[in-house]
């Protein structure tokens, strides 16, 4: 069974990847069209399946894409998790994926990671982080590329609609896995996805259009933001750090705009606590209103306490938990 012929089509020619590339592979269409697509345009790619073990059915599925992926000769990866339990699995179970395949990259030695998102999800993913209040920066959506941990993460079909995949799916007779779930209306996307965009197309405006052009934009401002952000980053004189954590000067801080203060939040937390660390809007807001007050006394927020030392403002780990 050879890997359909056309699949090159899907791909832009803009970027290139490595010749040795992972793909995440759940069996859907995207991600299904997505390993198809590489193998075609001659990368030597692998598939990296993580069964989360939601479905009674998914062990067998996991089965079936082994199957698939050896007829097509392409290696595959495949691991069963336990079900995530909490309030918010799909967090948790994003969590324990990328724990996978930071493994399996140290493994194989493969650091590059394709997903298999597309236009239509970053539309919804700028739609619901608007409904979420996120700011600019998270307003950018998905990226095409970033790093996280060991490994490079890249989506080469974020500019595909992905009715252009199951359509290309459909003509070369390629089957895929059809997830239940993606119809679950609790799940706020699914909500987004089948409710609120076929309500804004019935007006006769298209939805993918409009959350896409707030992108472009959002992501225009946030390259403005961070041109004001850059000379109070690391490596300048403005910043500093120690075992104790990161600070700077109180005048340069106290001095900058709101957004640049905000931006230069995420940055020193991502700094003191680990890359993905993130305050939320609740605290910068607190920290706003702590700063006109002159920073007086220390503010506490996740896992960190911001705290002015005279010329300093501080922003220390702490090693009581999570504090409100």
């Amino acid at each position: 069974m050879a890997v359909p012929s056309a699949s090159f089509d899907l791909l832009p020619e803009a970027g290139k990847l490595p010749i040795n590339v992972a793909v995440g592979w759940s069996g859907g269409a995207d991600s299904t069209a997505l390993l198809l697509a590489l193998a075609g345009k001659g990368y030597r790619v692998h598939a990296w399946h993580v069964d989360h073990a939601w479905r009674s059915s998914s062990s067998d599925e996991a089965q079936w894409l082994t199957r698939q992926a050896a007829g097509w000769g392409i290696p595959v990866l495949t691991t069963r998790l336990p079900a995530p339990a909490g309030h918010n699995r799909e967090a948790s179970a994003r969590e324990a994926r990328y724990q996978c395949f930071e493994r399996w990259a140290q493994q194989t030695g493969i650091d590059t990671l394709c997903l298999g998102h597309h236009r239509n999800d970053q539309a919804e993913t700028v739609c619901m982080r608007l409904l979420q209040g996120a700011g600019i920066s998270g307003c950018r959506g998905m990226l095409d590329n970033r790093r996280q941990g060991s490994l490079n993460i890249v989506r080469p079909l974020l500019h595909t609609p992905g009715s252009k995949l199951r359509q290309w799916l459909t003509e070369t007779g390629t089957g895929w896995i059809e997830d239940a779930s993606n119809h679950d209306l609790s799940i706020r996307r699914n909500h987004i996805r089948h409710r609120l965009f076929p309500a804004i197309m019935a007006t006769g405006i298209d939805p993918a259009e409009l959350f896409l052009r707030w992108q472009q934009q959002a992501a225009r401002l946030t390259e403005m933001l961070e041109r004001d952000v850059e000379p109070l980053l690391p490596d300048t004189s403005a910043w500093r750090h120690d075992e104790q954590g990161a600070f700077i000067s109180w005048r340069l801080w106290s001095a900058a705009s709101p957004p640049v203060r905000a931006r230069l939040l995420q940055k020193m937390m991502a700094f003191v606590l680990g890359e993905g660390a993130t305050p939320g809007r609740r605290h910068i807001l607190l920290v706003e209103e702590w700063t006109q007050k002159s920073g007086l006394g220390g503010l506490d927020l996740s896992r960190c306490r911001l705290q002015r030392r005279r010329k300093h403002l501080h922003l220390c780990r702490t090693t009581a938990g999570l504090h409100s």
